[in-house]
């Protein structure tokens, strides 16, 4: 007795038929077995083909595959079906593998359009790579752009193919900017190793002159001497890296020799004259003490016999020369100042007027030589001429009586006194530090 299903049946002798529209036509034979064990295998077959139409149009949906293999697929299954050994409704499967195909043929368009349109944007990025070639082959940031051109082929690699012949143009302009960068980079840096000798045998040469000076003892001379050549040290650029750090410890060393001697000495010396600092800080303590409210004739006398202790009592340490220096400039000026305002002169001359002026120049510039530890006698001489110069114009120009019957002047009305008047004295500024 034969065995049917709706698109096929299988004979008592095993011969399994499918049903088309064009009649019924024999499949196969089935003796492994059953006869309707042999419906259900070619039953099976049929399920086959419908899947792999199932993921034919699957990958054509999803836009992920080339449509043209997917086409190139659908042909060979079709080509297959119309003798295929299945049971099922075959023609049907036909029909959807044709719809298949018409999308194909217009995802294919679609797809070379799409080809088309990357293979531009392909070239334009690649154009763009490569005119960024041409602009690194000329830099001298070495190591940026060395890396740079190093990865810029790896961006060439990740983008779609173009035409071949533009890619070969481009990319010949990439090598050669490479090449010309690589080029540009050796030249640079063997000149630099043979700048760095250069700077190598300079520095060497600055070693020995400061391992030479640093057990001098002519402090400023040599201290100045210093100063230069770490200047010169500074501009011979730098040697090679692996000895770099070595000549500059040796450069320091010799320089530390030097200096630490310097300030163990100069500490040395300063302690011996804390003693004098003791003397001038008594000296200016009654020199801030003077009473000028009665007149000054009696404090400038004072004044004047103070000075002249002030210079016998000597240098000070450096660490409180300027406070005293300060201190006793305000004191001067204290008195001073308190003995114009006790003077009604007559107008000034112009001359007279000049002379003051230049007598305040010479005082400042004494004052910033003493602080600056320069020669002063030649302000000295010329601020005592000046001075002597002042007090004849203002003689002859004649003063008015003050209130305690003196006559106008600095030194409290005593001609001599203006004459005799002495520069503003100071701390002792050490010449050699």
């Amino acid at each position: 007795m034969a065995l049917m299903s709706e698109w096929g049946r299988v004979d008592d002798e095993g011969t399994v038929y499918v049903k088309t529209a064009d009649g019924e036509r024999a499949v196969g034979s089935w003796k492994a077995g059953a006869p309707q064990e042999g419906l259900v295998h070619f039953i099976r077959r049929f399920e086959q083909l419908a899947t792999e139409v199932v993921l034919l149009e699957q990958r054509l949906n999803s836009g992920a595959g080339d449509p043209t293999q997917v086409a190139q697929s659908a042909e060979r299954l079709k080509g297959s079906l119309p003798a295929a050994a299945a049971v099922g409704n075959l023609d049907a499967l036909v029909r959807r593998v044709d719809v298949l195909l018409e999308k194909t043929a217009a995802a294919v368009e679609v797809h070379k359009a799409a080809r088309a349109e990357a293979k531009v944007k392909a070239l334009e990025a690649k154009a763009a790579l490569a005119d960024e070639a041409d602009r690194l082959g000329g830099s001298s940031e070495w190591k940026t752009t060395g890396e740079r051109l190093r990865i810029l082929g790896d961006d060439w690699k990740r983008l779609p193919h173009g035409e071949r012949k533009a890619e070969d143009e481009l990319w010949s302009r990439i090598t050669a900017a490479r090449k010309r960068f690589t080029e540009r980079r050796t030249t640079h840096f063997a000149a630099l190793a043979t700048q760095r000798e250069v700077s190598q045998e300079r520095k060497e040469q600055l070693i020995k002159e400061a391992e030479k000076l640093s057990s001098s003892t002519d402090w400023k001379d040599t201290a100045d001497r210093y100063k230069q050549l770490m200047s010169d040290w500074k501009t011979a650029g730098r040697a090679p890296r692996e000895v770099e750090d070595e000549l500059w410890a040796r450069f320091k060393a010799a320089q530390d020799v030097f200096f630490t001697g310097r300030n163990t000495t100069f500490s040395a010396q300063d302690e011996e004259l804390r003693g004098n600092q003791t003397v001038k800080e008594a000296l200016l303590t009654e020199i801030e003490a003077l009473d000028v409210s009665g007149g000054t004739e009696a404090a400038g006398k004072r004044l004047r016999a103070l000075q002249d202790k002030w210079e016998v009592a000597g240098k000070v340490p450096r660490d409180v020369m300027r406070s005293l220096e300060d201190r006793m400039q305000k004191a001067e000026e204290r008195i001073r100042g308190a003995a114009t305002a006790r003077v009604t002169r007559a107008p000034e001359s112009l001359f007279a007027a000049q002379l003051r002026a230049r007598v305040g120049e010479l005082e400042d510039k004494l004052a910033r030589a003493q602080a600056a530890g320069r020669p002063i006698a030649d302000l000295e001489d010329q601020l005592k001429v000046q001075r002597e110069w002042l007090a004849q114009a203002g003689s002859s120009a004649g003063g008015s009586p003050k209130p305690d019957g003196s006559t106008a002047g600095a030194g409290g009305g005593n001609p001599k006194e203006a004459k005799r008047e002495k520069p503003r004295t100071t701390a002792w500024v050490r010449a050699d530090s």
